[in-house]
């Protein structure tokens, strides 16, 4: 995806979805219709983060290109030059995946 047009702000942060396996671990292929809306992303922008009762930001646990689990109902589907993207605050992010 080439840059972004969006900034998030505050705690918000925009995902990329990764698409859902074609297949299950037996190997056997899944239609379409079939398959569950992804819950793993790319983290393409990150907002400045949280601001506080004192006047700070607080520090944002994910930076851009993070591989992020999320729930299934949490953030905003929107759709930026014909990509569809979400966006979602830090605290619906449920998982950082570490490789």
């Amino acid at each position: 995806m080439a840059k972004l047009a969006i900034k998030p702000l505050d705690d918000r942060v925009v995902i990329q979805q990764i698409e859902a396996e074609e297949k299950t671990a037996g190997g056997i292929v899944l239609p379409d219709t079939a398959k569950e809306k992804p819950q793993r992303g790319r983290v393409l922008a990150v907002g400045p983060g949280k601001l506080l009762d004192n006047g700070e930001r607080a520090p944002i646990g994910v930076v851009e290109g993070d591989e992020v689990l999320f729930g299934k109902y949490s953030g905003s589907e929107i759709k930026v030059d014909g990509e569809e993207i979400k966006i979602l605050r830090e605290s619906d992010i449920l998982a950082k995946i570490v490789k």
